[in-house]
Parts: C-alpha cells; structure tokens; sequence
C-alpha cells in the first residue's frame, strides 16, 4: 500500500495535466481565449490551425504567423475533514504555456492551405509545503509538454473546408513526495521520479460557410497513446532501508482521450457570436498500470483502476467591432470534471469550473495585430476521500490567466 500511494497517483497527474485534468487551462489562441475559448465554428486567425484545420483554407491572406503566451496564477486551498481546523494552500507558481502557427495559402493551388503549429497546452508547477499533511501524496512536480502540429487543409468550394493534422506530443516531467519513514534526525525520506513522455496522434476538422453571416465546424482531436519508458525513481532514506528503496526505472503507458467539438459562428453588423461544445472521451483512461524494473517488498508494480467518465464542456463568446482598428472581446464557459467521488487527490484536486474570459484584439497596421485576454476560473468546492489512500479533505481552486498574442499577415 506504502508503494501505490507513493507511485500511482503522481503519474495520473502527469497524464490528466495533459488533457484538461487539474486546473490546468487551455490556451491555444488569445483571441479565442478572450471569447471562451470558443472557435470550432470561427475562423478567426492562424489558430484554427488547432480549433479546426478545415478553417485554414478561409483565412483571407497568403501567409500568416501568429504566437502568444499566458501566465497562469492558480491558487488551491485544501480544508481536512471536520471537526478538524488544519488547512493549506499550494505554493505560489506561475505557468508559461505558449503557441505558435504559421498558415501558408498556396497561390498556384488556391483551395491548399498548409501550416505547423508549435504549442503547449498543459504544462505548469504543483508545489505544496514539504511538512503538509499530504507530503507522503505529493510535495511537487514540474510538467512541460510540446505538440508539434504540421496540417495540410483543402478549401473544397466556397462554403466547405476539411483539414487534418499530425500530432507529436513530447514532455517531461519531475517529481518530489515524501516518504513515511524517518532517520537518525526524525526526518522523513523523499522519492523523485522524472522522465519523458511521447506519442501520436491526429487533428481532423470540417469547417462550413452557410452564408456571409454563418459558419459552423465539426473537429475531432484523437486520443494519444502517451508512454513513459526508463523513466528515473530515485529515494533519500535511512541507509538501513536502503534496500528497500533502490534507484530504478519505470516505464508506463496511457491512452488519452479524444475530443469532439462542435461549434456555431454567427456575423451581424459589428458583433461576432460563437458557441462551442467539447466533448471528451475521458472513459477510455480506466486502470493505471507501472512498471517498474526492480521490485522489492515495499516496491511493486501498479495495476489500479481510475473509472474515469466521458465529460463535456459548453462555452460561449462574442466579439464586438468599436473601431476600425478594435475590438472588445468577452465569453464564459462550463468545465465538468472527469473525476468520480472516490477517486479525488490532491495532485489533481479536480472540479467543475466555470470560466469567465475577456480581452482586446488592435489591429495596429494593416498587417500586424495584437491581442490581451484575462481568463478567471472558479473551481467549485469539493469534499472527497480519495478509495487507494483513504486521504480526505475539502479543495477550493481558482485562476487567473492574462495572455497576451501577435499576429502579422501578407
């Protein structure tokens, strides 16, 4: 039991964080970011290189290059069960996902548009205080992911584009908890995992223009079969437990789940409306499985289930046109959790979240733009005692995200 709370719990965190587990926040375009995230059924900039390849054919010009950054200020409070009073908060860090997307409209073949997108759509720091009350959970990890999109999208006629891109997923990951044993100097031990992580997938998307004021757009994100090989376990214990806790490899593997989304865009004067739904195949990812390649008493391999479930989320957004030159943006969204009762950690203290966005995009030159967005989230408060661990407690999490992008065409 000391070795599946020690192992198990740190490695879902890696791979829920790598598709909206956590409070982990998706921002993979400043302008969609500012209007809910919504843009499935927008064609908005070089962005829909990830929303919906099929858009990329309807972007008005030759070459466009588009990038952006958010900084991510979470904040997570954990309440143990009453009658206790004990409470703590994670230490204050700030995430940096990034993006970039290049489009190229070829001009001798006017209906192919291809483009590369570089982003990171998960990748932050968990840290609690080191003598907290979970430390033999988690004290802290460190996670970095990179997908690299290259797409190609055709523009079939006027009203219909369809696109597909290949995905390659990469990250790396760090790892410290405590471990329930003391030494001489009645200080509990440490365990560090680290590794690197791989896989493939696809991004597919329909993009329809009804008429000048309407659009719609159907994608499918596909699930990423994402493996951890030779990743390191090492242990700080007292010499005389040494054995028990040697230096070794891990390797482990998971199927992330896919999302479909759907998404309407709606034109009238100077407002832009937009409406997403995303639904994600959480209920693929059901046992945890880790392998490790010395075994002792205290170490074993892992074959725990999850049972997480499919979920949705709905979002909405507009756009309004005060000048030539810009734009006010706004939207807010609903983000069901994955996560049944029973199976709440504090490495991934999930919860349904609502979302609240709003921005600016200026359009500074005819060919060069910019974009500032704030996205708040409040995470419902939730109270669970996690079925492995019996660990109990109440979470409260928030938010809140400035990002800020460019955007140049000619």
């Amino acid at each position: 039991m000391l070795t599946r709370a020690l192992f198990f719990s740190p490695i879902l965190f890696f791979f829920s964080m790598l598709h909206a587990g956590g409070f982990q926040i998706n921002a993979q375009g400043q302008r969609q970011l500012g209007m809910g995230h919504t843009g499935t059924g927008l064609c908005l900039d070089a962005s829909s290189l990830f929303f919906n390849p099929g858009a990329m054919g309807f972007i008005d010009k030759r070459f466009v290059f588009s990038g952006g950054t958010t900084l991510l200020f979470p904040r997570v409070v954990y309440q143990e069960p009453s009658p206790g009073i004990y409470s703590e908060s994670m230490v204050h860090n700030v995430g940096t996902p990034f993006n970039i997307y290049a489009n190229w409209n070829s001009e001798k073949v006017s209906s192919l548009s291809i483009g590369i997108g570089i982003y990171t759509p998960f990748g932050s720091r968990a840290q609690w205080p080191d003598d907290w009350k979970g430390q033999f959970l988690i004290r802290e990890i460190n996670l970095k992911t990179i997908f690299i999109q290259p797409t190609v999208s055709w523009q079939i006629n006027e009203c219909i584009g369809l696109g597909l891109g290949f995905v390659y997923a990469t990250g790396s990951f760090g790892l410290r908890k405590g471990v329930p044993v003391q030494n001489a100097s009645a200080e509990y031990g440490e365990g560090k995992l680290s590794g690197a992580a791989k896989g493939i997938g696809f991004n597919a998307g329909i993009y329809f223009k009804a008429k000048e004021n309407w659009s719609a757009g159907l994608s499918y994100r596909s699930s990423v079969n994402v493996e951890v090989k030779n990743g390191e376990a090492q242990f700080t214990v007292a010499p005389s437990l040494a054995d028990y806790f040697p230096a070794t490899t891990f390797s482990t593997a998971i199927k992330l789940p896919s999302v479909l989304s759907g998404g309407l865009g709606y034109s009238i004067s100077k407002w832009k409306f937009a409406a997403d739904i995303n639904v994600i195949g959480w209920s693929t990812y059901d046992t945890l499985r880790i392998d490790f390649a010395t075994n002792t008493d205290k170490l074993a391999d892992v074959n725990d289930p999850r049972c997480y479930k499919d979920v949705f989320i709905v979002r909405a957004g507009a756009q309004f046109q005060i000048t030539e030159h810009i734009e006010l943006l706004a939207g807010a969204y609903y983000d069901a959790s994955p996560v049944k009762d029973g199976y709440l950690t504090p490495e991934t203290p999930d919860a349904n979240r609502l979302g609240f966005t709003c921005g600016t995009a200026i359009h500074f030159l005819e060919k060069f733009s910019a974009a500032v967005s704030l996205l708040y989230i409040e995470g419902l408060k939730r109270t669970d005692t996690n079925i492995a661990t019996g660990f109990s407690g109440t979470y409260k999490s928030k938010v809140i995200a400035p990002s800020f992008g460019i955007q140049y065409k000619f």
